[in-house]
């Protein structure tokens, strides 16, 4: 596996990111919120690769965002300034690493309880302080204070603590439901304007309706991640088109030991068993009736029933997942190809960074 290759030599699985649809994906979404004046700032946990995240910070996002504090570490090393982490810092061992990266980088956290601010308040003092979110359950049913009442005193005891800067609103909200964020977010910053509090940052978040961000009036950023590869879900949300899809896996047919059964070896440590809704395991390119019905580790089981066409031992097909950001984790490193040339291969460097 070297650069010049041709992808087609390549063992199997593997997987492979097509270089020009990829920066027109970085493209295409950052002149977006450039023409509606908002800030946008790439969820780094699609792919875990600081030199991705260099390209989309050279097209103009603000900062990236990262899942946990491994990842944020890898990518502070790497020489990002601006990061925000967007899950609740909780334990002893965890706070000592956010205060070692709050004194290297512009950082900011979340919060959706007071035992979390509590927490922080125990690490951080007016000398350099942490800038703090208070995350809103805008309809997703995840993380996030019920309602603006709520956020609002969340945000007062935050801004009651000497180490802690009341940043702002967070949300990651259910695709489509635009109206319902902007609700909650107008009621909270009214509310908090009454308490005298500024609310700098209002982060609104998501691939699935990633270009209706301008229907959130009150939004400052936007954070999304799956948009710079495109997946399955990303069609299926009408965010995109196949030919948008960046990364693929390529698997090779190994077995057909029935007319209507195929067996490819990438099984779910390739594909990963996350359906995120679908039916099947991935889209075979060039055999749309083909279902990926079942997988086990090493093996995918191919349903033919439906398909006019039926792929032969030793073919190579491509597929495109279901679910980009769950395939990056599962490989040590992407190959990235223009016109089928390999033209370089990158480190996962925050693969496994979970903590």
């Amino acid at each position: 596996m070297s650069v010049g290759y041709s992808i087609n030599d390549l063992l199997t699985p593997v997987v492979v990111i097509d270089e020009t649809v990829m920066e027109s994906n970085i493209n295409v979404a950052q002149q977006y919120f450039n023409r509606i004046g908002r800030n946008f700032r790439p969820h780094i946990k699609t792919h875990k690769i600081p030199a991705l995240a260099s390209l989309q910070v050279a097209a103009g996002a603000k900062g990236i965002n990262c899942q946990k504090i491994s990842e944020a570490e890898v990518f502070a090393d790497a020489g990002f300034t601006d990061i925000l982490i967007t899950f609740n810092m909780l334990g002893d061992a965890r706070l000592d690493r956010l205060k070692a990266l709050n004194a290297k980088v512009d950082l900011q956290v979340v919060a959706d309880n007071g035992l979390v601010v509590e927490g922080l308040a125990t690490r951080f003092n007016e000398n350099a302080p942490l800038k703090v979110l208070v995350e809103c359950d805008t309809g997703s049913e995840r993380n996030g204070v019920q309602t603006p009442e709520e956020a609002v005193e969340l945000a007062k005891q935050i801004d009651q603590k000497s180490g802690l800067t009341f940043h702002g609103l967070l949300t990651y909200p259910k695709p489509s439901s635009e109206a319902d964020v902007e609700a909650f977010f107008a009621k909270t910053i009214d509310l908090l304007k009454r308490e005298g509090l500024e609310c700098p940052v209002v982060s609104h978040g998501g691939s699935p309706s990633l270009f209706d961000s301008d229907l959130v009036k009150c939004a400052t950023e936007h954070r999304a991640g799956t948009y710079i590869f495109n997946d399955r879900s990303m069609v299926r949300a009408g965010m995109c088109d196949y030919e948008d899809c960046a990364m693929h896996v390529i698997a090779t047919v190994v077995s057909r030991p029935t007319e209507n059964r195929a067996v490819l070896d990438a099984g779910s440590k390739a594909l990963t068993s996350d359906l995120l809704g679908f039916a099947d395991h991935g889209r075979m390119i060039g055999y749309p009736e083909a279902s990926i019905a079942k997988l086990s580790e090493e093996h995918a089981v191919v349903d033919l029933s439906r398909s006019q066409q039926k792929p032969q031992i030793g073919e190579r097909v491509r597929i495109i997942p279901n679910h980009t950001c769950v395939v990056s984790n599962m490989f040590d490193k992407l190959v990235f190809h223009r016109d089928g040339v390999v033209t370089r291969i990158e480190p996962v460097s925050a693969r496994g960074q979970v903590v």
